[in-house]
């Protein structure tokens, strides 16, 4: 886990620059929902390969927040729009939202 951590932040530090985008907006409602839908499905998946619950919640959160982080790793090339944190706080808001009903939907 903590090569994971060290992973990312590496990563983080060659952006190449910030988006300047606003907290609200269509594309951070897409954000929010796929990464919901994303943690939703991860963690049914995981389940599903006999994977204990709390594994799979893990899974699927991590699952979408990774998913969420690689679009902006994307985006934050040269020829792209830029790393948004505010896309990253609403994909981990989704993610959040995501596990919190899945799991609540299998209790």
């Amino acid at each position: 886990m903590r090569s994971l951590w060290l992973l990312i932040a590496v990563l983080l530090t060659g952006c190449s620059h910030q988006a300047q985008d606003a907290w609200s907006g269509q594309d951070k409602a897409q954000h929010f929902i796929g990464s919901a839908m994303l943690a939703a499905a991860g963690n049914d998946v995981a389940q599903h390969q006999g994977i204990s619950r709390d594994r799979s919640a893990a899974f699927g959160f991590m699952f979408a927040v990774s998913l969420g982080a690689s679009k902006e790793l994307w985006d934050s090339r040269p020829a792209g729009s830029g790393w948004s944190w505010k896309d990253m706080a609403w994909d981990v808001a989704g993610a959040t939202t995501g596990y919190a009903l899945w799991q609540l939907s299998h209790h």
